[in-house]
């Protein structure tokens, strides 16, 4: 197994978290919604599997590219 870690694909702040530690996702499957410029962006897992850590809090300012969770992807 190893981690894929998904990143901020712009700087905002974290509007809503949609999965927690152990949940399975897909790798089109929303986690993370942020807020910039008054749009909401979705943050897609990136590779299925489970969530292993979420790294932010709602309403967190974040950088574009900062971690904000990680993602054990099976088989690769």
């Amino acid at each position: 197994m190893t981690d894929h870690v998904v990143r901020a694909p712009v700087a905002g702040s974290v509007w809503k978290i949609e999965a927690a530690s152990d949940d399975v996702v897909a790798s089109e499957q929303t986690i993370i919604i942020l807020e910039s410029m008054k749009m909401e962006i979705p943050v897609r897992a990136g590779a299925g599997g489970t969530v292993s850590e979420i790294l932010v809090g709602e309403g967190e300012i974040v950088e574009e590219g900062q971690s904000l969770a990680r993602v054990k992807v099976s088989g690769g």
